[in-house]
């Protein structure tokens, strides 16, 4: 970087070296620390690129001292060498320090809500209300120095492999699928609303029948959604990118080079080598409970329903008769955990899923355990032979219907890979989730719906929507899973109007609420659509990764709270009643919001 020379600054505060020593310069920042040494002060000054220790004595000295830290200050200074035993080894600036001749006072701080150089655990509501402040910690600001730099090389990237940068409208209209719109009112159409983009999803499908061949944006979506912990509420960043005349290999071609490229760049753990782990829906449900799973952790589930299909045991037998599954996790040990270990585990298992849990110790070819007695010696020889136990394991089972069971026995298999320490360290473990189902049931109506994206091209195209149950269509829906995250969701377009209509009325849509409600893009693909597919990375959540970081809001510059409020802005916020008459809105609050009001 040059830096540009002013009247306040010659270098920044990360630049001077002992090869100045000698040279009169500029430098300008804020007070980091100080500290007096018997009328010497010497004051750590810091700017966006570094901190560069300032020595003053004499009366400049008395001045400084009566500056408050984070204060913004210009001095002038010669650049000496430090003396051997001051060297800072920790600074790139630590051989050297500046002996201020002249200073100005440029910008003066009230005294802080919270410490800036040292962390002393402030409240997060106080922090993010105050997020200019602590923006300016280390560790802070370099994340997101670092989320400028991730994203500069996802752009580089892209643009090398031949995409094309496009931008796409904030306001449109809303969606009758996916979350929740954020609707902002028409002041010139009165009564009407347009809604911020969940995703750029139609428009980046009509790039491609606009005869565009390769699309990509960092984009900003917009979902009215509870709080998660895996998304920031209310916005968040994604690159949303399409391709068209490609299948679904070529996608996951371009999102490999990409994450092999980026990746190496911000970390040095251990990454994945493309092509990427591939594992189909149902097999990620059944051996790892998650569509997300974390490959760091090589124990698999089990389905040893088969092995009591005639057992005497009720809560099993019960379960099987209603079409449950009884699925399994053995555990490799080399000591035996103590009973509180195994108290603990069950209620944990019983808290958090609502489910119970059995277990068997495997020792010296014996079987005891919660069930031990309830098992004969064939089904006790079926699991040692079906989960290949030859030493000291501890086997957990957990019984009833998939939708349940499965999830609750893939959390116990993280809780487990921790307690055990049998999570791959520094490392990313990428892998693609293939054929999700197209569609589901809803467990409340029993009415068929969209599982996935409304969009995606089913398997065997219209005939497979014509001759097989809904329930066993798969679609071209795929996501990229690492390390347990889901960093990536896509798909392979419906492109033709007559499966877009088929698709949509087996999930209870007639042909004029698909008109009404996607008349831009259906009247589009009349007219010629290119086969295309895409996939959006999310941003935030790959900045997370790469900095290690263990929350969102540490990679966003100015996030919202967990409870959708920005604290540092004030919104959201009530408005001028003149702003509502101008929109033809009126309000209808619940009861105690209108006490408040």
């Amino acid at each position: 970087m040059v830096t540009l020379k002013s009247k306040y600054r010659t270098q920044t505060c990360a630049e001077l070296r002992k090869e100045q020593a000698g040279q009169t310069v500029n430098l300008a920042g804020w007070i980091h620390r100080k500290r007096d040494h018997g009328g010497v002060l010497f004051i750590d000054l810091r700017d966006n690129y570094g901190i560069t220790q300032v020595v003053a004595s004499g009366n400049i000295s008395d001045e400084l001292q009566k500056v408050r830290v984070e204060s913004v200050i210009q001095i002038t200074g010669e650049v000496r060498w430090r003396a051997p035993e001051a060297i800072n080894t920790k600074l790139p600036t630590g051989e050297i320090e500046v002996h201020t001749t002249s200073w100005e006072l440029l910008s003066s701080a009230d005294v802080l809500p919270f410490q800036v150089a040292d962390d002393d655990n402030a409240p997060e509501p106080i922090r993010l209300k105050y997020r200019f402040l602590d923006l300016r910690k280390e560790r802070l600001h370099e994340t997101i120095l670092l989320r400028s730099r991730i994203i500069r090389s996802i752009r580089e990237s892209m643009y090398n492999m031949g995409f094309t940068e496009f931008q796409t409208p904030i306001l449109t209209s809303s969606s009758p699928e996916g979350a929740r719109d954020f609707l902002v009112p028409s002041r010139m159409h009165p009564g009407k609303f347009y809604a911020l983009p969940q995703a750029p999803q139609q428009f980046k499908q009509l790039l491609m029948v606009s005869g565009f061949d390769r699309y990509f944006q960092i984009a900003a979506c917009f979902r009215d959604e509870d709080s998660r912990a895996d998304r920031s509420p209310g916005e968040f960043y994604q690159l949303d990118l399409e391709m068209s005349f490609v299948e679904q290999d070529q996608v996951f071609e371009v999102c490999e080079q990409l994450f092999t490229e980026v990746f190496p760049k911000y970390s040095d753990w251990k990454l994945s080598s493309a092509p990427f782990e591939r594992i189909a829906f149902n097999d990620a449900m059944m051996f790892y409970g998650s569509d997300k799973p974390d490959l760091r952790i090589k124990q698999k589930l089990a389905n040893i329903t088969e092995i009591f299909s005639n057992t005497g045991f009720e809560v099993f037998k019960r379960e099987i008769e209603k079409k449950g599954i009884i699925s399994a996790l053995k555990w490799d040990i080399e000591s035996l955990p103590s009973r509180k270990f195994f108290d603990d585990t069950i209620e944990w298992f019983k808290t958090t899923s609502g489910q119970g849990l059995a277990y068997l110790i495997f020792e010296n070819g014996e079987a005891r355990g919660s069930i031990a007695k309830f098992m004969n010696e064939g089904e006790i020889d079926a699991i040692k032979s079906q989960l290949n136990i030859t030493g000291l394991s501890v086997v957990f089972m957990g019984a009833g219907a998939k939708k349940t069971i499965l999830p609750a026995m893939g959390q116990l298999r993280v809780k487990l890979g921790e307690q055990f320490n049998a999570v791959e360290p520094n490392t990313y473990h990428f892998c693609w989730i293939v054929d999700f189902p197209m569609f589901e049931e809803d467990p409340e109506t029993q009415q068929i719906c969209f599982s996935h994206n409304p969009f995606s091209m089913p398997q065997g195209g219209m005939e497979a929507l014509e001759t097989k149950h809904p329930l066993e269509i798969f679609a071209y829906q795929y996501d990229l899973v690492c390390n347990g995250v889901e960093l990536s969701s896509g798909a392979v377009r419906n492109h033709r109007p007559d499966i877009m209509y088929k698709a949509f009325s087996i999930a209870g849509y007639p042909p004029e609420v698909v008109d009404e409600k996607f008349g831009g893009m259906n009247r589009a693909f009349r007219y010629g659509a290119p086969p295309h597919a895409g996939i959006a990375p999310g941003i935030d959540r790959i900045v997370r990764m790469l900095a290690q970081e263990d929350n969102l809001r540490k990679v966003i510059a100015f996030p919202m709270a967990q409870s959708a409020e920005d604290l540092l802005m004030g919104a959201p916020s009530t408005v001028a009643e003149k702003q509502l008459r101008e929109l033809h809105i009126a309000l209808k609050l619940p009861k105690e919001k209108e006490k408040q009001a």
